[in-house]
């Protein structure tokens, strides 16, 4: 909770001191793409975070991004698949790329980090070859549709982007099953110490397995609304460098990258961070839009050193 506080508290600071630099940031049109933008990101934090907590790591979200936005609308729009067959049959590619990581992870033993850095350059070198490297989109139809990604609920002079609902319920149910579940404890267990959690008695590799297959459905949704927010998806760069957001977003916000921690709560709030970081810097014109990575870099730096140094004098004075 602390550390959710102290996230939370510079999530604040960093909103105040641009809203007083620039009055843009505070005005409703930049809040409604801000909280878009934190929503579509954070659905990808809540993902990653559940493969953190298991002490793992997933590289290849960006790339499961690229295939899965750039499939939708070659099927939809190429070949004519209605959204009932096109939307689920995607789905269920991500899901099944995350099947094939645990499996590999725990049937093969091998290490996550080369499990899912093969599957950054494949999934992204599969899409670029299918699509024959040519941009994706719906053009000027399915409207409806889009709204998943581009509709807001009207609240007076605001609207609501429809993504933050699915953020919403999608942190509600990822929450219910972190802390209320089996397997949720289980999760916890695992990362802790795997060893002891197998001695108990947990089926080790199945929890590890359900954990690569949320993230990378997770990773799916996002394609999705990540295209038909944008209507258009370059297989060469289309989610490039989205794994990093996702991964900072999960640690900003008290994910352990030994595993065995975890709060939906605090990823939600370090997604914020990481996507209101990104806005400031564009709305504050001494810093340089080129920095954007390298200044990221640094507060994420800043963060997790913070928290070593938190944790190191709570256990010298218990």
């Amino acid at each position: 909770m602390k550390k959710i506080l102290g996230v939370a508290l510079l999530l604040a600071v960093i909103c105040l001191a641009t809203g007083l630099y620039n009055p843009t940031f505070f005005t409703l049109g930049n809040v409604e793409n801000l909280l878009r933008r934190i929503s579509l990101f954070g659905i990808l934090s809540i993902g990653a975070a559940f493969v953190i907590i298991t002490g793992g790591i997933d590289l290849s979200i960006g790339s499961v991004i690229c295939l899965v936005g750039c499939l939708l609308p070659w099927l939809m729009v190429e070949h004519g698949w209605p959204v009932w067959l096109a939307l689920p049959f995607v789905l269920v590619v991500a899901t099944l790329l995350g099947l094939l990581h645990g499996l590999l992870i725990t049937k093969m033993r091998l290490q996550p980090f080369v499990v899912t850095l093969c599957g950054l350059l494949l999934y992204r070198g599969l899409t670029r070859g299918l699509m024959d490297d040519q941009s994706q989109g719906f053009g000027l139809g399915f409207t409806g549709f889009r709204t998943l990604a581009t509709g807001k609920i009207e609240l007076g002079d605001f609207g609501l982007p429809v993504p933050f609902l699915l953020l919403v319920l999608i942190g509600g149910l990822a929450a219910y099953i972190l802390n209320l579940t089996i397997y949720g404890r289980y999760l916890v267990a695992l990362g802790r110490n795997e060893q002891a959690a197998r001695y108990s008695g947990i089926r080790t590799d199945r929890t590890v397995i359900g954990a690569y297959m949320m993230c990378s459905f997770l990773a799916g949704v996002g394609g999705v609304l990540f295209v038909l927010d944008l209507n258009t998806a370059q297989p060469s760069d289309f989610g490039n460098f989205y794994e990093l957001y996702a991964i900072a977003g999960a640690v900003l916000g008290g994910c352990a990258l030994r595993g065995g921690e975890g709060s939906i709560l605090g990823v939600m709030i370090g997604a914020s961070l990481m996507q209101v970081l990104r806005n400031s810097i564009r709305l504050i014109d001494f810093i340089p839009d080129q920095l954007q990575f390298a200044v990221i870099g640094l507060v994420i730096l800043i963060g997790v050193l913070l928290d070593e140094l938190v944790k190191r004098y709570a256990a010298r004075n218990p």
